[in-house]
């Protein structure tokens, strides 16, 4: 009810506004882009787009002087007769002259610096004067492609039939074009809560838009922003140590209030550092505003190759607040010659700045959609829409919401599939996929000859994948359905196993999900399968490395998900399980063809019997993980979770078989672990990742029901943290069936040292340093003691790390180098 309150509001308030629209220029006539636009002594104001349009409304003409501000230009005041409803006022703006005595720069005396030692003095002062507030909220994006190739690599690139027609015949064109209308209530450091009045995407009128508030909260009173990595404000506490300052002029704005223009350099180019300008009031010693880039690499992203990211202040002399009312990012980026760029803007209006908020202002939910968000036709927009649309924008709207009608009938939707669903001959080999657009459902046919499938083991030799999966969904409410079988067979054994699931989602608020599965597989005795199948592929056709022991499984499977409340998910699971030993059917290698594999047993390499007795059981599993103060989007499509990072996360464990084979294999297990990221501002990040559990009359169990940890022998890191492996440890030699501790403590500094050091700074590369513990209670503890560089790789390809690993256990020492691939976290 309060959302149709709102919005009837609003329409009464559009109905008696005054618009003012009209096109900013130089005095040359080129247009100026993103020029602050408002009215004296109010909250009431919008920017110029790219070619210098704007549009204002006016609550009461000729009450107020519009004002027009620009870095770099002198600001202007022109009133409006009061009798308008609609005005066009175009605007020449003139280059500021800024003033500078003439004074000789002297380090220990550096006029640029004293400013801003004043302004990180005042900056507790002036970051609480906007620290809880109400506003209006406008935010528009784009995202551009250019010169986009057909394929990538030998890869065909598919976009889907509605992006790839959005591109020129040379692969140009807009990607992605949505605006959003929203009221905030905000209260620093990150207390959010935003309701979207009105959302659009182009071409997409069910689509609700991704630009919300929380993702244009970049403050610089604060002393980091986050971005890929936290970068340093230059007015932080620690500013100092980063930056160096030139005072570039000084001018006077129109309330007759000194404003210095401050060039911000960075002392260090690989430090996580902004360079530009920011502008400071004297006096206050508040921002004015700022222009900074953001090159790609100082962010670790190095795809990015600059953001610039702009921010507008305007004043009010009743509350004497000076108040953000435009802010715009924008970047280009990069890689195989394809470009990309985007720019989002954003207009924050009709501020209030209330002394506190009641105590339930804020919850959980961050972000709520108005049920009708998406459906406001294009008077609204025109009539609310504080930045005037561009022409190529409002083609694109135009060409794409035209065609959106004709690509969402069965007759088009038809068409597009008949063409991709053609069958050939060849696909008996390579596979076939096909679509049912229109009432959305596909199948998929993975192909006699799957190679990516493909893998070695001495159990089975090579072995093969194919299969089918069938898979329908509504995403309207949610509902989604998938059938998969998979067909497996090994070359050497000579024998096929097939599996096969269904899954059912029921919807997208608590994503109760239930699934089946069965048939018989070749499982690895550590159920979380620390060996990668191209590794382990590796090490034993170059290496004649046997390191994946594997043991057959024949089961069936009923599983249930689902969100019982904020942040608790409840994953319960029983299974049949009948498990027989496998042994070695083949000794084939390319190199070393005189060596022998070890055995197929993970206790006794040399034993080429049977591991273990044939047996079956039932097992039951109870899991749930845990986010503490679990943040969440609402939208008519769906529920959009969002961990809270001040909180670590817990998940509990409870275990336990029964009606065996015999009676020795049943046990109960409890578990529970606790993982956490804690944030240490711009030196970084310290992961951890705390395991401990204990077995309950287990004290024959079958070795498979063991617990495992996660060893390695390759010398081959396949995951981008360690924060669950013992990098030294042999596979099986610790795995236990009493209780148990396991400790992973790994910090990245995230440039904080490496950026500092010559020559290791070249690599802009990140340092990890790691501590890892493993404590049983019928043998001494296993210790890991970890250093290495993470971000390694050639120009925008950052997918390597090296770490030296120092191991201890029981008096014996080692030593080792572990390479770290972590693009096989894709390939696999």
């Amino acid at each position: 009810m309060k959302n149709y309150i709102l919005l009837a509001f609003l329409f009464f308030s559009i109905s008696t506004f005054a618009q003012i629209k009209g096109t900013i220029t130089d005095e040359k006539g080129s247009p100026l882009a993103f020029v602050s636009v408002f009215e004296e002594n109010t909250y009431s104001g919008t920017t110029s787009n790219e070619l210098g349009q704007y549009q204002l409304n006016v609550k009461e003409p000729g009450k107020n002087k519009i004002v027009f501000q620009y870095m770099g230009y002198k600001t202007q005041k022109i009133a409006i007769s009061s009798g308008s409803k609609a005005a066009v006022l175009d605007v020449k703006m003139a280059e500021e002259s800024f003033a500078l005595n003439e004074v000789i720069i002297d380090p220990k005396n550096n006029p640029a610096t004293a400013i801003i030692k004043n302004a990180i003095a005042n900056r507790k002062e002036n970051s609480e004067k906007t620290a809880r507030f109400t506003a209006d909220f406008y935010s528009k994006g784009i995202l551009k492609v250019k010169d986009l190739p057909k394929k990538i690599l030998g890869q065909k690139i598919d976009l889907g039939a509605d992006l790839s027609s959005n591109l020129d015949s040379t692969g140009t064109g807009i990607l992605y074009l949505s605006e959003t209308i929203s009221k905030i209530t905000f209260q620093k450091p990150d207390k959010l809560k935003e309701t979207i009045i009105a959302s659009k995407i182009s071409g997409n009128n069910n689509g609700f838009s991704y630009n919300t508030a929380a993702l244009s909260t970049y403050d610089f009173y604060d002393n980091t922003l986050e971005f890929d990595v936290n970068l340093i404000s230059p007015i932080a506490g620690n500013a100092l140590s980063y930056y160096t300052y030139k005072l570039e002029g000084s001018f006077y704005d129109d309330n007759k209030q000194q404003i210095y223009k401050i060039k911000v350099i960075p002392k260090r180019d690989k430090e996580p550092v902004f360079e530009g300008y920011i502008y400071i009031v004297d006096d206050s010693f508040a921002i004015y505003a700022v222009d900074f880039d953001i090159k790609g690499y100082r962010a670790k992203n190095e795809f990015t190759e600059v953001m610039n990211l702009k921010q507008t202040f305007s004043y009010n002399s009743q509350n004497k607040i000076w108040s953000k009312n435009a802010q715009t990012l924008s970047f280009n980026a990069g890689a195989f010659g394809i470009k990309f760029s985007g720019q989002f803007n954003y207009v924050y209006s009709n501020y209030e700045f209330p002394s506190s908020f009641a105590k339930k202002t804020f919850g959980n939910e961050i972000v709520a959609f108005d049920l009708n968000a998406n459906k406001k036709d294009n008077s609204f927009w025109n009539e609310i829409r504080p930045i005037p649309l561009t022409l190529e924008e409002s083609t694109d709207y135009i060409k794409k919401d035209s065609l959106q009608t004709i690509r969402k009938s069965q007759k088009y939707t038809d068409s597009v599939d008949a063409k991709n669903n053609k069958f050939k001959v060849w696909d008996i080999l390579k596979g076939y996929d096909y679509k049912n657009t229109f009432k959305k459902y596909s199948f998929k046919y993975e192909g006699l000859l799957n190679l990516t499938s493909l893998s070695f083991n001495t159990v089975q030799g090579f072995n093969l994948d194919s299969g089918f999966s069938f898979k329908k969904w509504n995403e309207e409410n949610g509902k989604s359905t998938s059938i998969n079988t998979t067909f497996n067979y090994g070359f050497s054994d000579e024998r096929l196993r097939i599996i096969g699931e269904f899954t059912h989602r029921f919807n997208t608020v608590n994503y109760a999900t239930i699934s089946a599965s069965g048939g018989t597989k070749t499982a690895q005795f550590n159920g979380a399968d620390p060996i990668k199948k191209i590794i382990n592929s590796v090490s034993s056709l170059f290496f004649k490395d046997n390191y994946m022991k594997l043991y057959n499984l024949e089961f069936a499977q009923l599983n249930y998900t689902q969100d019982i409340a904020n942040g608790i998910n409840i994953n319960g699971k029983i299974a049949y399980e009948q498990r027989k030993s496998l042994f070695n059917t083949t000794d084939y290698s390319f190199f070393s063809k005189n060596d022998v594999y070890s055995s197929n047993n993970p206790l006794a390499s040399e034993n080429f019997t049977s591991s273990f007795d044939q047996h079956h059981l039932f097992k039951t599993n109870l899991t749930a993980r845990i986010n503490f103060v679990n943040k969440y989007i609402s939208r008519p499509d769906g529920r959009y979770n969002f961990k809270n990072d001040k909180y670590p996360t817990i998940f509990l464990v409870l275990e336990k078989s029964f009606a065996a084979s015999e009676k020795k294999y049943e046990f109960e297990r409890i578990g529970a672990s606790i993982q956490y990221d804690l944030s240490l501002g711009n030196k970084g990040i310290l992961g951890m990742n705390f395991r401990a559990g204990k077995f309950f009359n287990a004290k024959n169990i079958s070795f498979i029901d063991y617990r495992h940890f996660n060893g390695n022998q390759t010398h081959i890191g396949t995951t981008d943290r360690y924060l669950s492996v013992f990098n030294l440890m042999p596979y099986y030699s610790n795995s236990t069936n009493d209780r148990y501790l396991e400790i992973h403590l790994e910090h990245n500094d995230m440039g904080f040292l490496t950026n500092k050091i010559p020559l290791i700074n070249l690599l802009k590369s990140t340092m990890n340093i790691g501590f890892h513990s493993l404590t049983l209670p019928d043998r001494n503890p296993y210790s890991e003691f970890t250093v290495g560089l993470d971000n390694l790789g050639f120009g925008k390809f950052k997918l390597f790390r090296v770490d030296y690993v120092h191991s201890y256990q029981s008096g014996i020492q080692q030593n080792g180098v572990i390479f770290g691939l972590k693009i096989l976290n894709v390939l696999d």
